[in-house]
């Protein structure tokens, strides 16, 4: 699926609009690394969230994940989950959710790729209870089960502890997160990742475009991302500059990222031989998401 393929999406679910629909937010959860994140809903309690995004490669904390970072297959995401609200304040803000998400992952397939489906080569799908004791924190407790439908990785298992903090003061605007996760089936080890992403408004408008700077952190310890591997450490930092819309109702947003990952020479000698051995890897990302 290409950039002009999104358009054709994003256009079988209705016209593109200035405005946007907010009513409420609701943490959400990153299949890859565990992270929180907020994102605006609608009014209701149960919410989906849809997400299609063309990167130019796939790596996940700093190593590769199947998919080069380069243009040869240019990987496909597609992303579905939601939020449910469990529980509300007197208020009627949300106080407790069930959260989650199946992110796959489709591309030309490599020569060595012959099980079937041969293209669709990551399954990820990640299940969290959330909790937000004051507006703009929200905790979860979560459990990931990370397959290859195509056979050209193993299936593991992870569960994490994740926080973020959003709210409207100094700190908050720096969107600070933390996550902790333990791999309970698969190669084994322990793993951490500590970030923050401010957001700035590009215009004056209301629903004008926002730049982020994301900006990362994360160390996998005793032999996480491989057989004796140690402790090996990887940052990353980029812009992402989001523009939202309405489609269909729901609260969009078109986002294009550019980030760049530095990884510990260690790190990056274990990604021979099917990605690059570079320090740094240079990944772009564009993606729509659609949240009701």
């Amino acid at each position: 699926m290409t950039a002009k393929a999104l358009i054709v999406l994003a256009a079988m679910c209705g016209c593109f609009d200035a405005s946007r629909v907010s009513a409420q937010t609701v943490p959400f959860i990153d299949t890859e690394d565990a992270t929180l994140s907020e994102v605006d809903v609608g009014d209701g309690t149960v919410h989906p969230i849809v997400t299609v995004d063309v990167r130019n490669g796939d790596y996940a904390r700093g190593a590769y994940d199947d998919d080069d970072a380069g243009l040869a297959r240019v990987p496909v995401h597609l992303s579905v989950g939601g939020a449910a609200v469990l529980t509300r304040r007197a208020d009627g803000q949300g106080t407790l959710f069930l959260v989650g998400q199946s992110s796959n992952g489709f591309h030309a397939p490599r020569a060595d790729e012959r099980s079937r489906p041969r293209s669709w080569y990551e399954s990820n799908t990640i299940v969290a209870l959330s909790w937000r004791p004051v507006d703009g924190l929200s905790a979860a407790a979560a459990y990931a089960i990370k397959a290859s439908p195509n056979g050209v990785a193993n299936t593991t298992h992870e569960a994490s502890l994740t926080i973020v903090y959003t709210g409207d003061n100094a700190v908050g605007f720096l969107a600070p997160r933390f996550a902790a996760t333990k791999r309970t089936k698969g190669e084994g080890g322990f793993y951490t990742i500590a970030g923050i992403a401010p957001a700035f408004a590009l215009t004056r408008a209301k629903d004008g475009p926002t730049l982020t700077m994301p900006v990362s952190a994360g160390v996998g310890w005793r032999g996480f991302y491989a057989a004796d591997s140690g402790d090996r450490v990887y940052g990353s930092a980029g812009v992402a500059v989001a523009q939202p819309v309405k489609i269909a109702g729901a609260a969009a947003s078109l986002q294009g990222e550019i980030l760049a990952e530095v990884r510990d020479h260690q790190l990056a000698r274990l990604d021979a031989p099917g990605g690059t051995t570079a320090d740094v890897v240079p990944l772009a990302t564009l993606s729509i998401t659609m949240a009701w």
